[in-house]
């Protein structure tokens, strides 16, 4: 199971889940979240990145143009996408996709088969924001013929990742808030522990 951290807002930060251990960092480029970072500080950060770590941008509802170019001036691996857009718009990405769903209790994923040619994260609906809201959803609503097919995301934490691990087996998890002292600053500790328990799991 991989793990994801989302919003990092410094290079700090983004050493430090390199180090212990993230597959993936985000970089969340939509100027109403709280996690915002403009994209000359996160090209200056990504640069300094081991060449492994998988380098992902946030968007929400840019354009086409604006993201395959954005995408490849900043050296991103993948683009993940929050918004409207269909499956012709997501197959004229030039990167792998992340398309993102919020999810509730009325949500219909047979929507998830319009698309192909992505991975699918799924995250908790709110009216407020596209992602970082540090809650969950109803997690039993996942059909299992997918769960071992998608990325978890919503209030994922040191507290629940064993159970995520041991009973839907996503193929990754995507977490911010529960380890940040606030909003766009991860918290030394939580991350350390978060990995601690998440590379018992992941390599015992």
């Amino acid at each position: 199971m991989r793990v994801k951290i989302c919003g990092i807002t410094n290079l700090e930060d983004a050493l430090l889940c390199c180090n212990l251990g993230a597959d993936a960092l985000g970089f969340v480029f939509y100027e109403k979240s709280k996690r915002y970072i403009d994209f000359s500080s996160a090209k200056d950060i990504i640069k300094k990145l081991p060449a492994f770590v998988l380098k992902v941008g946030v968007f929400v509802d840019n354009s086409l143009n604006e993201i395959n170019e954005i995408s490849r001036s900043l050296g991103l691996n993948a683009v993940q996408l929050h918004g409207e857009q269909n499956s012709e718009f997501v197959n004229q990405i030039n990167l792998p996709v992340i398309k993102s769903f919020r999810i509730n209790d009325e949500f219909d994923f047979s929507i998830l088969n319009k698309f192909q040619n992505c991975s699918f994260l799924l995250d908790t609906y709110s009216n407020d924001s596209f992602g970082g809201t540090g809650k969950k959803f109803k997690w039993d609503l996942i059909p299992a013929q997918i769960r071992n097919n998608i990325i978890l995301a919503g209030g994922i934490s040191v507290e629940n990742v064993e159970y995520i691990f041991n009973n839907i087996k996503p193929q990754g998890v995507d977490l911010s808030s529960s380890v940040e002292k606030e909003p766009g600053k991860k918290d030394p500790d939580k991350l350390k522990e978060f990995f601690r328990v998440i590379n018992n799991l992941r390599y015992s």
